[in-house]
């Protein structure tokens, strides 16, 4: 009798952190690949644009990925998925709003060839030896789905982000009954949000934040630019229904936020009555009182449209004393400093701004600890995988799962990379694949790895000197130099006599090198550098990249 295959599950991003999702789930032959999701780099990651997960398992694996399925169209989701297109070639299933959110960014980023196949809720498709189903959920974009898997050892099921929101936006309540339905036939295994598992009760329905838009509009007698996440199509319908109830036209700023109303409007997900809205050059012939700007810049970004109107560097926008700007969003954690940043300039022109969690201007698109205790309850898993959360969040998540009935033991908790092993009677940690970040730096990705951001951080922190010197051909033998030269570490007519030391310094070198013969350039620069540096450091004690230079004559 054949062995029985192990269903693997592997998360190859979204545990331990925010962003980034991925999980291949694999049987036999058959690996599906669930989200594909990117993170925003951290400040110490300099000049960074996007971090993504290492998929090199699914790349020496392509032959046996069957497609990509899809939760919901936020970046941290879809982000990566044209750079997995790009290696791996497979068709990718997902709602109808997802779809038309993942082809715009295929095409951004010239994927030619990719095969998109539009799902509703509800639907179950064949793919390898699995079937696939999509659950609608509620979240803060619409047509979010949880997705379930029925393989040949039990069923999975993947809430997907989600919270159990009982007035939602486009009045489509979460599909509570499919829920119920699986857990009455028994699941193998549940991975479930774990992004708000530290925060107790229930999250606030998504309609609260319209009503609190309400009062901001009504309140305010010049122009409100509003700022929210340009995937938040809930949020930005409610703000464009407020500008309708208190007549004012909308104006849309920002790359993302442009193209997500443009698709949302075209696919029937978001309602903007006709003449609502309006370009860049027509805000003049409106009066203060008759103008939203909707733009993107909630969590601070410098290149954002809120940052550069808080600079004075937008093009289209300056902030004039009068202004309302409503931030409805709450920082993701790293990005405090820079929401600060901007809401300080924001008020030193003269804008009132409208911020915090107080305000009830923002509220979560993930579920608390109830409603996690509500999905545990309904699904009965026999095994439990917390995911998307740091650390921390996980472990919480998991405590939940042991009070609502799961044994200790069939808690799994794991890392980027881990194999997660089931068969129908068991569930346990195998070994690793390969899993961690990858960092896109321009047309570049992977090819800026640690060491190079190593390298960055140590320019930006303690700067650099260069010392250039000319040899006679074939010895150390200096002709000319060292000429030093200092970038980012100090400056050169206030600290003359640092640098002449440091000139007399590497000139000894070089004599003692051209004394003991020496003539390997590889040898020269490590000698120079060693000095220079245990130098530098006894009189400033910081440390510069040192960068020799040689030229030979």
């Amino acid at each position: 009798m054949a062995k029985k295959e192990k269903l693997m599950v592997i998360p190859l991003g979204g545990l331990g952190e925010i962003g980034k999702n991925m999980t291949a789930i694999c049987y036999g032959d058959d690996i599906i690949v669930l989200d594909a999701g990117l993170a925003f780099p951290d400040d110490d990651m300099f000049g960074i644009d996007l971090v993504i997960p290492d998929m090199s398992y699914l790349i020496e694996n392509k032959d046996k990925v069957r497609a990509v399925v899809i939760t919901h169209g936020h970046e941290d989701h879809i982000g990566g998925l044209a750079y997995l297109l790009n290696e791996v070639n497979v068709p990718v299933y997902a709602t109808k709003l997802v779809c038309g959110l993942v082809e715009g960014k295929l095409k951004e980023n010239h994927i030619g060839n990719y095969t998109l196949n539009e799902v509703r809720h509800g639907d179950e498709v064949q793919i390898g030896c699995m079937k696939v189903g999509f659950i609608h959920t509620n979240h803060s974009i619409p047509d979010a789905s949880a997705l379930y898997f029925k393989t040949p050892v039990g069923t999975i099921v993947h809430t997907g982000d989600f919270k159990i929101d009982l007035t939602p936006v486009d009045g489509l309540l979460m599909d509570m009954h499919k829920f119920a339905e699986l857990g009455r036939r028994g699941v193998l295994l549940l991975m479930s949000d774990s992004t708000n598992a530290l925060r107790p009760g229930y999250t606030e329905s998504e309609r609260t934040v319209g009503e609190a838009f309400r009062k901001e509009f009504k309140d305010a007698e010049g122009r409100i630019i509003l700022a929210t996440f340009a995937s938040n199509i809930s949020r930005i319908q409610q703000a464009i229904n407020t500008a309708v109830l208190y007549k004012r036209k909308v104006l849309v700023l920002g790359r993302s936020m442009v193209n997500n109303v443009a698709i949302s409007q075209e696919l029937g997900y978001l309602d903007v009555p006709e003449g609502v809205l309006i370009e860049a050059d027509e805000l003049n012939r409106y009066t203060a009182d008759q103008v939203l700007i909707l733009t993107t810049g909630s969590q601070g970004e410098p290149m954002a449209g809120l940052s550069r109107m808080a600079s004075n560097n937008h093009r289209s926008v300056s902030i004039m004393p009068g202004d309302t700007v409503i931030i409805s969003a709450t920082p993701i954690p790293g990005n405090e400093t820079g929401v600060g940043r901007t809401i300080d300039n924001l008020m030193r022109l003269g804008a009132r701004v409208v911020f915090g969690s107080n305000k009830r201007i923002h509220v979560s698109g993930h579920g608390s600890q109830e409603e996690l205790k509500i999905m545990l309850g309904l699904i009965k898993p026999k095994y439990f995988l917390p995911v998307h959360g740091e650390y921390r969040m996980l472990k919480k998540h998991g405590e939940l799962a042991v009070e609502m009935g799961v044994e200790k033991d069939h808690v799994l908790l794991g890392d980027n990379g881990q194999i997660f092993e089931f068969t129908s009677r068991s569930g346990q940690k195998g070994g690793r694949v390969n899993a961690g970040r990858v960092f896109v730096d321009g047309l570049g990705v992977g090819d800026v790895g640690n060491i190079v951001i190593r390298d960055r951080q140590q320019l930006a922190m303690e700067g650099m000197v260069i010392v250039v010197m000319t040899l006679a051909k074939g010895s150390s033998h200096a002709l000319a130099g060292p000429d030093i030269v200092s970038r980012g570490f100090v400056y050169v007519r206030d600290s003359e006599e640092l640098m002449n030391e440091a000139h007399d310094k590497v000139a000894a070198v070089l004599e003692r090198c051209e004394d003991e013969n020496i003539r390997e350039w590889s040898v020269i620069k490590s000698q120079v550098r060693d000095t220079l540096s245990r130098y530098l450091f006894e009189k400033t004690r910081r440390r510069p990249m040192i960068l020799p230079i040689i030229m030979e004559v």
